[in-house]
């Protein structure tokens, strides 16, 4: 079964072709990113897959069937979405922001209880910061907050559109490491929307570089780096978004 792909997908804005014609088929559990310059396509081909943006030509495949427009709830509630700046719900506290889809599909409380556990200790978040409202968190626990929101119902598809680019280097490296823990403790098809080709080589198994709607690179990690060692990460880029051989 695929688990998500699209197929020959183009979308306009107007005057703007976000994406032309455009295929690919995601490899299944590992983290793929998807990385280009401003305006290149990456939020929208991210939009694609969970119904968010509807391509004018094309077709978008998730769990193995096209994708129906007239009833997306039931697909949202296997992804995972996060975006950049996490978009917490400042009138909730850090834990009711993470269980609140639970609670929404009634789950039994044990079983919320149980799952919250889980995150927190994947997470390192403290049970005493759960109480505690958005803007009494730090960049980096916020983070942790949205990841274990984004995580909280097992989600098969990650779908993660910069989530990390507001927050420092420093921070930005730790959670790094949270999600890689969270992805080796619970592996799934991650999409990863990024303009750094360091965290894109940190994080990903598999690469995309994307130009002007149009994909020029997809590619295992492995396979790009072969023949490039030691080359300076922007540098690498820099080639594959020209579209350079070894």
């Amino acid at each position: 079964m695929t688990m998500l792909s699209v197929e020959s997908v183009s979308k306009r804005y107007g005057d703007v072709l976000a994406l032309d014609d455009v295929s690919l088929n995601f490899p299944q559990g590992c983290i793929t990113a998807i990385i280009g310059p401003s305006g290149c396509g990456k939020s929208t081909l991210l939009k694609l897959c969970n119904g968010l943006v509807k391509p004018d030509v094309g077709k978008v495949t998730v769990f193995g069937r096209p994708l129906d427009y007239g009833n997306l709830p039931p697909l949202r509630r296997r992804l995972g979405y996060a975006v950049q700046g996490i978009g917490l719900f400042p009138h909730l506290t850090a834990g009711e922001n993470i269980t609140l889809l639970a609670s929404l599909e009634h789950w039994p409380q044990a079983a919320i209880e149980q799952r919250l556990g889980e995150l927190l200790e994947l997470t390192h978040l403290r049970e005493d910061q759960l109480t505690r409202y958005p803007h009494q968190l730090s960049g980096g626990q916020q983070q942790r907050v949205g990841l274990c929101r984004t995580m909280m119902m097992r989600p098969e598809v990650l779908l993660l559109d910069e989530p990390f680019a507001a927050i420092d280097s420093i921070t930005r490296m730790d959670i790094h490491q949270q999600l890689l823990k969270l992805h080796e403790a619970e592996p799934s098809t991650a999409l990863l929307v990024t303009h750094d080709i360091r965290e894109a080589l940190q994080l990903a198994e598999h690469i995309v570089v994307m130009i002007s709607g149009r994909v020029v690179c997809s590619d295992s990690k492995s396979t790009l780096l072969e023949h490039r060692a030691g080359r300076d990460p922007e540098l690498l880029l820099q080639s594959l978004m020209a579209g350079e051989g070894e």
